[in-house]
């Protein structure tokens, strides 16, 4: 019998995508163990069964917790097919879906750090399912994995592809964060123009996802006209509804703030935060992508989004997987830090729920439940510090020339 020898590398990836397909299986069953209640993807799908049938959609409240609808209209048409399935076979083919999503986004972020390898896909995959955010997006039944392949996929499409713009456009459409993404395309372009750089390329992707995102507001208004009317007059600029501002699971800089002031509303406190870290922050992501270093800005703008959004639930930081793999191209201790952060699922261990008692935390608490924001934060420092680190190796070639 002759025995055939593969090569290393063929050997490799079917070796990790079966530890990959383990891990979600593991994952599954031990999401089916903890009942999951997916009670996000209910929302939605009463959301699409309102559309359909003509009701106020921000009068919404559903499931046993009441949550109320916070996403723009756009998305809840987006949300009508979930109401041709079934419940059970609903919560199957999202998680299915979200897995899949995962993959995804998993092998856009690889590619965004210049890391083509099949087999390093599954691998990271495979861990990845584990941490905090992801497990809560899928317990949640959430959007977030398809919000940030959106983006992901946008840009790490070749400069000047014909479709630029239109993830970036639909994601802030659905989930209003992402347009940040527009902004920063659009402040890097007008900063190359004012250096006498090539701006074209970054304006045209400004203005392909400003013309995505309008059309798809603008189908949300044509369809639905009141509650289009109702959501951009109004609900847009109530950020209550979303949840308590304390809560634990708020990851972002009021989050953050409240718990250390140990009040409800953090007032001018999160307003003079927010301002000083999306300023800094967008130079940061801008200078880094004018430097060449896409996956650094694109990870920095993604965190200064997340930091400054009024709430930014855990599950909103699946960003993390991109976030630990740019810092692995330059620190890997600092990477596996990173990654133990957002595995750890420390924020849960501090006191939580009825009561507001996160209003009542010590310092240890504080800190544990400050992790993804102080996370967010030294990353955007490690991001201006890569940025002067790649300035300087700039001049030192020109030196030696």
């Amino acid at each position: 019998m002759t025995v055939i020898a593969l090569p290393r590398d063929r050997r490799r990836a079917p070796v990790a995508l079966g530890a990959c397909l383990l891990s979600f299986a593991a994952f599954w069953l031990a999401q089916r163990a903890a009942h999951v209640s997916m009670i996000d993807l209910m929302v939605y799908r009463a959301e699409g069964r309102t559309v359909l049938a003509g009701g106020d959609l921000y009068a919404l409240r559903t499931t046993e917790a009441h949550l109320p609808t916070t996403y723009p209209p756009f998305a809840a048409l987006l949300f009508t097919p979930l109401t041709l399935l079934d419940i059970g076979v609903l919560r199957t083919l999202a998680t299915a879906g979200n897995l899949a999503l995962l993959v995804v986004f998993v092998a856009l972020a690889l590619r965004l750090v210049g890391h083509a390898r099949v087999e390093s896909v599954w691998w990271v995959a495979a861990a990845a399912v584990w941490c905090e955010p992801v497990w809560t997006t899928l317990r949640y039944g959430q959007i977030n994995l398809l919000i940030a392949v959106l983006v992901l996929w946008d840009l790490t499409r070749r400069p000047g592809h014909r479709w630029a713009g239109l993830g970036i456009g639909l994601a802030a459409a659905i989930k209003l964060t992402p347009a940040l993404f527009a902004v920063f395309l659009l402040v890097t372009g007008v900063v190359a123009h004012k250096r006498q750089l090539c701006a074209g390329p970054w304006l045209r992707h400004a203005r392909g996802a400003t013309a995505a995102f309008a059309g798809a507001t603008l189908l949300a208004a044509a369809v639905l006209p009141y509650d289009s009317r109702r959501f951009w007059c109004r609900m847009v600029f109530e950020t209550g509804r979303v949840g308590l501002v304390e809560d634990t699971g708020n990851q972002s800089l009021r989050g953050v703030l409240a718990r250390l002031l140990h009040s409800p509303e953090p007032g001018p406190w999160w307003v003079a935060a927010a301002t000083l870290t999306g300023a800094a922050g967008l130079a940061v992501a801008v200078t880094a992508e004018l430097r060449g270093l896409r996956s650094w800005a694109t990870a920095a703008c993604a965190v200064t989004a997340l930091l400054v959004s009024p709430v930014s639930w855990s599950h909103h930081w699946v960003w993390c997987v991109p976030m630990v793999l740019v810092v692995a191209t330059r620190n890997r201790s600092a990477a596996v830090s990173t990654g133990l952060v957002f595995c750890s699922y420390a924020l849960w261990w501090v006191p939580h729920g009825p009561g507001r008692l996160e209003l009542h935390q010590n310092g240890a608490e504080l800190t544990l439940s400050a992790l993804y924001g102080g996370a967010g934060c030294v990353f955007l420092i490690l991001t201006a510090a890569s940025v002067r680190a790649c300035r300087i190796q700039h001049l030192q070639a020109v030196a030696n020339e």
